[in-house]
């Protein structure tokens, strides 16, 4: 019995040994050549996406195989942040057509209501002065626009303080020549037009370029004669809504007073202040602030051309001030750059 199972046992072993042989013989070897076979057309891969620029704030999520957007248009110059996240700023900017000289400021003028409900223009008299700094910095500091109604004497004393106007962007009108009151019957009509014209020649002189075709009467006090001149000239004229008096007030807090209490009553308006006024300058940061507060909005007006000052004053201008119309010497012969 015993030697009846160790034959058997032997026999298994031998088949084994026999299926494993045939196995390795006729399988394939890791050192033979692969069997080939027919390949498949290639299909063509999808695009890659379009990588972003590190600048580009945007999540994708379109597929691979979507077109590549449009080219991105060229960059435009930047313009300069606002520091001060909580600034009143200016809530918009509008352009005035200044054909047939309208006029802005319901006192006297009625004709265009542009203003919205809360929305004002600031507007400064007869600069440029030592105060005007100080009011350009409050304005800054708020980073909101102001429109600038200078006297043209006064450009000829301080033309750096007005460049520095012109440099922060501020609209600049004028404001006459002297501030002379155009409705003195002492004036003739052809000194009434050299009080307006010299006041633009001097702001042009004092700028190098043209200044804005917006005037304010001193005094607001206008004439049918200076007003159809104007009008001739295409030259916009400027009133009132809300008048600071800071010329009269005791201090800078009679001059907030005395814009809230009435910008409060009307609800919006063109506000009249002067940047040659110290209690103007002194309040205005503490007035911006105050605006805010009460949810004004400023709106900045700028022309929409020009204005082109008359040859005939300007010469006279340049003869009064003594100042040459035309180099005698090319500006390479006078300044030259010795480092930079």
């Amino acid at each position: 019995m015993r030697n009846a199972l160790g034959l058997m046992l032997a026999s298994v072993v031998s088949a084994v040994v026999i299926a494993g042989v045939w196995f390795w013989t006729s399988s394939p070897r890791a050192d033979t050549a692969p069997q080939t076979v027919a390949a498949r057309k290639a299909e063509p891969l999808p695009a890659p996406a379009a990588k972003l620029a590190p600048k580009d704030d945007v999540e994708i999520t379109a597929s691979l195989t979507k077109p590549a957007p449009a080219p991105v248009p060229a960059a435009q110059p930047a313009r300069s942040a606002c520091a001060n996240p909580d600034a009143l700023g200016v809530s918009r900017t509008v352009v005035i057509d200044t054909t047939g000289g309208p006029g802005f400021g319901f006192l006297q003028y009625k004709q265009f209501d542009f203003l919205t409900d809360k929305e004002i223009v600031l507007t400064f008299d007869d600069g440029p002065w030592p105060t005007t700094p100080a009011v350009l910095k409050a304005l800054a500091d708020e980073c909101t626009k102001g429109l600038f109604f200078p006297v043209g004497k006064h450009t000829t004393y301080h033309p750096e303080i007005l460049k520095q106007v012109a440099a922060a962007g501020h609209t600049i009108g004028s404001h006459t020549w002297s501030h002379a009151h155009l409705d003195s019957k002492k004036l003739t009509e052809a000194q009434m037009r050299e009080e307006i014209e010299k006041g633009f020649s001097a702001v042009k002189m004092a700028l190098g370029t043209a200044p804005a075709p917006f005037f304010r009467f001193p005094g607001l006090a206008h004439t049918q004669p200076a007003l159809g001149y104007l009008a001739s000239r295409n030259i916009s004229m400027f009133s009132v809504d809300v008048d600071s008096n800071d010329f009269k007030s005791s201090g800078p807090d009679q001059v907030i007073q005395n814009v809230m209490s009435k910008l409060d009553k009307q609800g919006k308006g063109v506000i009249l202040m002067h940047d040659l006024q110290k209690h103007t300058a002194i309040a205005l940061p503490t007035l911006l602030r105050r605006l805010k507060a009460g949810g004004y909005k400023v709106v900045q007006m700028k022309a929409k051309e020009q204005l082109e000052t008359l040859p005939e004053y300007d010469a006279m201008l340049v003869k009064e001030q003594k100042v040459p119309a035309v180099a005698s010497r090319p500006i390479s012969s006078v300044v030259q750059t010795v480092s930079q």
